[in-house]
């Protein structure tokens, strides 16, 4: 029998689990004394990353935050939700999570 057909039967892993969310997260970006960059965000404990530009720590700490935030998600753990603006950041240091 031809997959193709079968596979339309069957949900995703994602549909099972509902609509996609999108996280905004607040983003510490420090130049770091040897030229690299470090990214983390304060609202996911250990959840940080580094680049060799502040685009590649972005783009690193991204890719981080939602494998933390699946992790979350798949223990049935919540999701921690950022309230405050307490966190010094240079324009445009957030990262967007789709999961």
């Amino acid at each position: 029998m031809d997959d193709t057909l079968n596979k339309g039967n069957q949900a995703t892993a994602a549909e099972k689990e509902g609509p996609m969310k999108t996280y905004v997260f607040q983003v510490e970006l420090v130049e770091e004394d040897d030229g690299r960059w470090s990214a983390l965000i304060p609202s996911l404990p250990d959840c940080s990353a580094w680049g060799y530009t502040s685009e590649d720590a972005l783009n690193a700490v991204q890719d981080t935050a939602r494998a933390y935030i699946e992790v979350l998600i798949e223990d049935g753990d919540p999701v921690p939700n950022e309230t405050t603006k307490a966190v010094s950041v240079i324009a445009g240091s957030e990262v967007v999570v789709v999961v």
